[in-house]
């Protein structure tokens, strides 16, 4: 009787990991500052980030030198149509040379004789309106064959090539085209340099320089083109080998965060900082392209913020209440 009279004493276990959530969820206090360790964190800096992009290429043309002794080297496309326009565009340019440089000159030279010689009437006007004609005929050609180049210089510049460089291009080089998403243009810098691997050798890397973006779009596929010069003096690569192309797509200096740092609900993005050593405040951000594993973030975050990484989850059931 006397035992039971006795009132067993229990200990009460107090709950010292419960963390501590505001109204709205915007703040997560831990009562312990070993259990806030938990969540991994990142401190937030601007850097510098660079993508790997790869896209398919091919080579479009090759330069070679002529063995018969032209004045200029030789153009292979793989392409016919651009063959035959860049020939034809070369042929107008030496029209155009012949008109302006002997033909003209000549008939001007007629015209200022027979000028003179109508002066002193040993040439009557007939004979100056006939030097007068043929000289307006040579100008009205050179007007016909510098319309006739703009056709096909247009078609060499839809297929990504620069009438000028190639006419200027030295023997052993070599002309690669890729397509890339209208997106990414205002992230291509040219100059660039790209690593290229070909089926044909696809154990070697061959390093070239993105020369030129093209002036059009494809109204398909929305696709612009690139074009890469690659030295190739043994003549190694040929018209139409297929390859693929790696270069690096600057986004300049940016704030970031890991990707795994980011959580959305309902369609906006936020990020858990971590203000004291036991809290977390969740903070909404405007966020940019994922650059391999980071997230560009252009509003919510500065310089020096840390944030979750890990255990973001967690947090995010916290805050949301789920």
């Amino acid at each position: 009787m006397s035992a039971c009279s006795k009132k067993e004493e229990k200990q009460v276990h107090v709950d010292d990991t419960t963390p501590a959530v505001n109204q709205d969820g915007t703040a997560i206090t831990f009562p312990k500052t070993s259990t806030a360790a938990f969540f991994d964190t990142e401190v937030i800096k601007t850097s510098a980030l660079v993508a790997d992009i790869t896209a398919p290429a091919k080579v479009s043309a090759t330069v070679v030198r002529s063995d018969e002794g032209a004045s200029g080297n030789i153009v292979l496309f793989d392409n016919p149509d651009l063959s035959g326009n860049y020939t034809q565009l070369l042929q107008h340019l030496t029209m155009i040379n012949q008109i302006q440089n002997i033909n003209i000159r000549q008939r001007k030279t007629e015209l200022s004789r027979i000028q003179d010689l109508q002066e002193h009437g040993a040439a009557t006007g007939k004979d100056l309106l006939e030097s007068q004609t043929a000289l307006s005929m040579e100008e009205t050609n050179l007007i016909n064959e510098r319309s006739a180049i703009i056709e096909h210089e247009t078609k060499l510049k839809a297929g990504g090539f620069d009438p000028i460089v190639l006419r200027r291009a030295a023997a052993g080089t070599a002309y690669i085209i890729c397509d890339i998403p209208e997106s990414e243009i205002s992230k291509v810098k040219q100059g660039s340099k790209c690593t290229l691997q070909f089926t044909a050798f696809p154990n070697e890397n061959f390093t070239g320089k993105i020369d030129d973006v093209a002036d059009m779009v494809d109204q398909t596929t929305r696709m612009i083109k690139l074009r890469v010069t690659i030295n190739n003096p043994t003549g190694k690569l040929k018209a139409g080998m297929f390859g693929t192309l790696a270069f690096g797509l600057s986004e300049g200096k940016n704030l970031s965060i890991d990707k795994d740092a980011l959580i959305t609900i309902q369609g906006k993005n936020y990020v858990f900082a971590k203000t004291t050593p036991t809290t977390f405040n969740r903070k909404e951000v405007t966020t940019g392209d994922q650059i391999g594993d980071r997230i560009l973030v252009y509003s919510g975050l500065k310089t020096g913020d840390v944030i979750a990484v890990k255990g973001v989850m967690q947090l995010k059931g916290l805050s949301f209440g789920y």
